[in-house]
């Protein structure tokens, strides 16, 4: 049984608005008492009685998360904007305390989380190198074992001894993910930092992370909102929400309740009635032939892509609905649009789409849905939600007609059924 080697229990971190101490010496020297005696801070807002006031002066970025984290996994976290992932990885990286709370781990923890984290900007590339070594408590032999294979891999070998604050902030983070990956950390975390690479690096760094984790056995905690990248790397995901851990399990259904979370709130946010001159996108979803709503559908059965949007005054051209769909790779499977028709009366409409079985090959893939006006001599997107749905095509190992010669899943995106036709056309000579 593979050994525990991040343990978070009860874990909160509060930041008080606009207070950087608490305001007095008296105060400072209760906080850090309680902490050498390793009891909670007496001036934490969030283990004493306050009023409203007091509430409003801070926030809560965390609250109650208890999580564990085995050797060799990838945990992928996922979440919209200021859900607390950046926040959780800080604290874990030990950049910053709990308010409440334990986190124990166990390893050499590698982080890159923010460009040029952990880089003097007086010392060259080639320094701060052996600069990250020591403090992973690495010897400078090991690290001379190791720094011609990060230089090379950091693809910025002719600026490496150039003082790091002349470095662009791509070259930062091209030689703070070769350092964090290649000098042995037990654990690697990296936020969104590698949105900042060029297509090429970001691939070359997902490929490094698999590596180190599937042949070397590290951990990673990966965070991103390419949910591709994440489908792809990781074997567990992990939404947050809130500050409030909403689901942890399969990376598939963790993507699935990400999308399915920010369809319900986008779909809440919506208020039909102040929609009054263009279109509006309102809601869509994914559903079978009794109208249930779908995150996944077995290869042999049809499906239903439903979009409703509302037309308004302004539209003059001719708006189609169009259903895009792709791989988690981001790779076009096809576009679908409806057939022809005329100008739209203002009023709510409900596009439906019907996807018939056999079709698409087995994997999860992601839908756009959008509304383009088509004019006389030109034509323009009314609106576009990309990434809208998700939905996992299964395919049964056992059941299936269609996998001989293949033990796994059959290449390709579609895999539909044609007519075939296979007629003797001579007798066999003996």
């Amino acid at each position: 049984m593979k050994r525990t080697v991040i343990s978070v229990e009860n874990l909160y971190k509060e930041y008080k608005l606009g207070i950087i101490n608490h305001g007095t010496l008296t105060h400072d020297f209760q906080s850090w008492w309680a902490k050498m005696r390793g009891k909670e801070d007496p001036n934490s807002l969030i283990s004493v009685h306050h009023n409203i006031d007091a509430e409003k002066e801070s926030f809560l970025a965390l609250r109650d998360i208890n999580l564990e984290i085995k050797e060799g996994e990838r945990v992928g976290i996922i979440g919209r904007n200021g859900a607390g992932k950046s926040t959780l990885l800080k604290i874990l990286s030990k950049i910053t305390t709990p308010t409440k709370g334990c986190v124990r781990i166990s390893g050499r923890v590698g982080a890159l989380l923010e460009v040029g984290t952990g880089f003097h900007p007086e010392l060259t590339g080639r320094d701060n190198i052996y600069l990250n070594g020591a403090i992973l408590g690495m010897s400078r032999k090991e690290i001379n074992r190791k720094i011609d294979e990060i230089i090379d891999f950091s693809g910025i070998e002719k600026h490496i001894d150039t003082p790091e604050k002349r470095y662009s902030s791509g070259m930062k983070v091209r030689l703070g993910f070769a350092v964090a990956a290649h000098l042995e950390p037990e654990i690697l975390i990296v936020d969104e930092v590698l949105a900042v690479g060029d297509i090429e690096f970001q691939k070359k760094a997902l490929g490094k992370m698999d590596e180190v984790s599937n042949k070397e056995g590290r951990t990673i905690l990966f965070v991103s909102h390419n949910l591709a990248a994440v489908t792809n790397l990781c074997n567990r995901g992990i939404v947050l929400d809130k500050g409030s851990m909403a689901f942890s399990g399969n990376t598939i259904d963790a993507v699935n309740k990400y999308c399915e979370d920010n369809r319900n709130q986008n779909d809440s946010l919506t208020d039909v009635s102040s929609l009054k001159k263009n279109i509006k996108f309102i809601s869509g979803r994914a559903c079978d032939k009794q109208n249930k709503i779908l995150n996944s559908v077995n290869i042999e059965d049809d499906f239903f892509i439903e979009m409703e949007f509302m037309v308004g005054e302004d539209v003059k051209g001719i708006p189609v609905p169009n259903f895009h769909f792709k791989t988690v790779d981001g790779i076009y499977a096809f576009v679908v649009n409806a057939p022809d028709m005329t100008k739209l009366e203002p009023g709510i409409y409900k596009a439906a789409c019907k996807v018939p079985g056999n079709l698409l090959n087995e994997g999860t893939y992601v839908i756009g849905l959008a509304v383009t006006e088509y004019l006389k001599t030109s034509h323009r997107v009314l609106f576009y939600e990309q990434n809208y749905l998700t939905l996992t095509v299964i395919d049964d190992l056992f059941k299936s007609k269609m996998r001989y010669g293949f033990g796994k899943a059959i290449p390709g995106i579609v895999r539909p059924q044609l007519n075939w036709k296979i007629i003797k056309r001579t007798e066999r000579k003996k």
